[in-house]
């Protein structure tokens, strides 16, 4: 790989490091709408950060607290990590999926900033069942199965880009800038990055990936169905919903 691949590697990397997380954007890389939309593979990338940080504070925290506390900790630091962009997404669907009646009225519900019930319900119930799963895991496998539920969520929602089409593009739109089809090839290394830390966890877990192609594919006909595709805020849902979906599939499995 030659010197200019791997300082465009870097930049995309880091510009997506940048994107979905608070990190501090590196004054070396200047922002480009093309690194942007190339940016989106390396997502379950990002995963990897977000569930080491997640882990980290975990495992810390177990030091000095009841499990319990370590796990809200944790929690609460992968939400500020990412400025709480995938949970903002999960409740704008809810709100619209909920509230709305057609598409028209769906996609203006999701682009309001203001929460209403369904989208305060719809974080409380996630947050909570994601938090009592998470105390119910054995604390010594908390930390790798953080990490894979980081990762393998973010490409089960990018996998949206490669099998539906991307609706309601208008100003201001938190995903107009790197909205792109995926190619065969990118869905590769996306897949490769999110399914990876599996392999961590325990490969026989892979069997879960099965289940929860089947949850993208179901949330991916719900959103075909009601507004003919995806948004950003359906990206940020689909995260959500897999993630906590992911960790209840564990439990079940070592029950």
């Amino acid at each position: 790989m030659s010197v200019t691949k791997i300082d465009h590697t870097i930049r995309t990397f880091l510009t997506a490091l940048t994107f979905y997380t608070r990190i501090p954007w590196p004054k070396f890389v200047d922002y480009s709408a093309d690194l942007q939309r190339e940016s989106i593979v390396y997502f379950p990338l990002v995963g990897w950060i977000v569930g080491i940080v997640a882990a980290l504070i975990f495992e810390l925290g177990q030091v000095y607290f009841p499990v319990s506390v370590a796990i809200l900790l944790s929690m609460a630091g992968t939400v500020l990590l990412t400025g709480a962009l995938h949970e903002d997404g999960l409740a704008d669907c809810c709100d619209g999926f909920g509230a709305g009646w057609n598409k028209e009225q769906i996609l203006t519900i999701m682009k309001d900033s203001s929460i209403g019930t369904y989208g305060v319900l719809g974080l409380v119930l996630t947050l909570g069942l994601k938090f009592v799963v998470l105390l119910e895991v054995e604390p010594q496998h908390l930390a790798l199965v953080m990490i894979a539920g980081h990762s393998l969520s973010r490409f089960l929602a990018i996998l949206l880009l490669y099998t539906h089409e991307y609706v309601g593009i208008s100003q201001g739109s938190k995903a107009q800038d790197f909205i792109k089809p995926l190619s065969g090839k990118e869905l590769c290394l996306a897949g490769t990055f999110g399914i990876l830390p599996l392999f961590l966890v325990h490969p026989i877990y892979l069997v879960f990936l099965f289940l929860l192609l089947a949850v993208q594919q179901l949330l991916g006909k719900l959103f075909r169905k009601k507004i003919g595709g995806y948004t950003g805020d359906c990206l940020g849902a689909t995260q959500q919903i897999t993630e906590v979906i992911f960790y209840m599939l564990i439990l079940a499995g070592v029950q």
